[in-house]
């Protein structure tokens, strides 16, 4: 797993709109790195969109013990 770089406004990058997933398979190791980012972060949540990947799909953890 790695450590993504997350994207700040004003990174226009952020602007992209976003495609629809088709096949979540091909995204499993994307749904691990922006998982491992997000704990990094530290935050409760993710979008793609903030990781310069244009897909909808977003990771989130609410839990009390972030598992």
């Amino acid at each position: 797993m790695a450590i993504l770089e997350i994207l700040t406004l004003p990174d226009p990058r952020l602007s992209k709109k976003a495609r629809p997933v088709t096949e979540v398979d091909a995204i499993q190791p994307l749904i691990e790195d922006m998982l491992e980012t997000m704990y990094e972060a530290p935050g409760i949540g993710l979008a793609a969109s903030q990781v310069d990947r244009h897909i909808q799909l977003i990771v989130m953890d609410l839990s009390e013990h972030k598992d």
